[in-house]
């Protein structure tokens, strides 16, 4: 009796193991201790969208419980339509959700979570780092120091301070009001911000609610920080770039797509503004011959705003845990209401 008990036992845990739900993880550089969190309620298959066919990535999701992604892992209804009625959540390493197919996972019934405020503060310290370089003209000065074009002149690589300028964040939510803490320390002589009403933080750092318009032409600095959707698509467009100061020095660390880029490059061109500096751009990654690439007063990076080793492991290991939470049906942190 005691030895058809213990075989029972055994043999219920070996049907458990059997029927965990399988979860997909689309990306191959995810800390161990995440994977080993999920190894403990899913079957857990790694597999890196970046490189893979689409047919490749349809076979892969189907049967999925959930899938593990970030803000390159295009989800579209033919990938949630094809993953089957097991597919339950989607859960995005990223602020943003432009890459999923909101009306698809609505219609599917399929749950979908990002990680919002956990990166605000590192994606908020590299704005700063971008606007220094961008205004002080750091990798410029760089450049010519390493290819012995160091001149001994009094006003040689001279950029703009930040000193007593207007700044304009376009945008002024968890990530804004994070750049506005920062800015408030390098005595700026105004701070102007875009959101759809007024935010009481914003308004105690002494930033003033303002238009779109208003405030691309009266900054100095314009920081685009704003989502991307429907509304916001090219909201720096070729009439606002126009509107700006000859010497504004424009920044985007939200979208490429919220920023009218091939109005952005004719302006750049013909001298019309200060400077750009870009952790976002159209498409990505932005080929090497795009006019951006040779401009001397464009500051680029490759969409590495959140990419400190902290900020990446806590948005690994809390998209795991919400993963977990809906296998429990329970609340995710971040879920987005569809």
């Amino acid at each position: 009796m005691i030895i058809r008990l213990i075989f029972i036992h055994h043999l219920n845990n070996l049907i458990l193991i059997m029927t965990k739900p399988k979860l997909l993880v689309a990306m191959s550089s995810i800390p161990e201790l995440v994977i080993e969190l999920l190894l403990e309620r899913f079957e857990v298959e790694i597999f890196d969208f970046e490189n893979a066919t689409k047919k490749e990535i349809l076979n892969k999701v189907r049967g999925k419980f959930g899938i593990f992604c970030c803000a390159w892992t295009k989800i579209d209804e033919e990938l949630i339509k094809n993953a089957g009625p097991s597919l339950k959540v989607i859960r995005t390493m990223s602020v943003g959700y432009d890459h999923v197919d909101l009306i698809a996972m609505k219609k599917y019934g399929v749950r979908l979570g990002y990680t919002s405020n956990i990166s605000s503060e590192a994606i908020a310290e590299t704005t700063i780092a971008l606007l220094i370089a961008t205004s002080r003209r750091l990798f410029e000065a760089n450049h010519a120091l390493k290819t012995d074009g160091w001149k001994q002149s009094l006003f040689w690589m001279c950029g703009r301070s930040i000193r007593n300028s207007v700044v304009g964040i376009v945008g002024c939510g968890n990530i804004g009001i994070s750049i506005a803490k920062k800015l408030n320390t390098f005595n700026i002589s105004q701070l102007l911000y875009t959101s759809r009403g007024e935010k009481p933080e914003a308004k105690t750092l002494g930033g003033k609610l303002v238009t779109i318009d208003e405030l691309v032409k009266q900054s100095d600095y314009i920081i685009v920080s704003v989502a991307l959707n429907e509304d916001t698509k090219c909201i720096i467009n070729r009439k606002r770039i126009a509107k700006m100061k000859s010497h504004a020095v424009l920044v985007n660390i939200g979208r490429g797509e919220l920023i009218d880029q091939g109005a952005l490059i004719e302006a750049l061109r013909e001298n019309r503004i200060g400077g750009v500096g870009l952790d976002v751009m159209t498409p990505e990654p932005l080929p090497l011959d795009n006019p951006l690439m040779k401009m001397t007063n464009v500051v680029l990076l490759p969409h590495i705003a959140s990419a400190s080793i902290e900020t990446r492991t806590e948005m690994a290991i809390v998209t795991a845990k919400n993963i977990i939470a809906v296998l429990d049906n329970t609340s995710m942190i971040n879920e987005l209401q569809l």
